[in-house]
């Protein structure tokens, strides 16, 4: 079985996200934050993490390091989205910020879920070419 860490301090959105995912088969085991994140990867073995980019105290940039420093095989999912008026507005830096942080996938809020697992299968390819070049 596939084993996922998702780290995000909107609870509603991990909880939605773990749903989805144990539809599909997978073990989802949720941290509310980066800290959080980094304990349960510590604690057992993952084959991808979702991880928020902008969350309070420790962010998704160092939280995603934090993941590659402990496991730097670790395909890593970055997600991000912020209401405004109304709406998520597009923010251009959010690649860049991913890539900075070590993701091999992004993921905008809200999502569907066709587009959340077609981030885990861009992830999990990205990694696997990174590591064979």
């Amino acid at each position: 079985m596939r084993r996922v860490l998702i780290i995000d301090d909107d609870k509603s959105v991990g909880e939605a996200t773990r749903i989805v995912l144990e539809a599909e088969g997978f073990d989802v085991v949720l941290a509310e934050d980066g800290r959080a994140g980094l304990r349960a990867l510590e604690a057992g073995r993952f084959d991808l993490a979702i991880v928020d980019l902008f969350m309070p105290g420790m962010d998704g940039l160092a939280t995603a390091k934090g993941l590659h420093e402990i496991n730097p095989g670790l395909p890593i999912v970055a997600m991000s989205g912020f209401m405004f008026r109304g709406h998520c507005p597009p923010m251009p830096q959010f690649p860049s910020m991913a890539q900075e942080a070590g993701a091999h996938a992004t993921l905008y809020k809200p999502f569907r879920p066709e587009e959340l697992l077609h981030a885990i299968k861009v992830a999990t390819a990205t990694s696997r070419g990174r590591h064979l070049a």
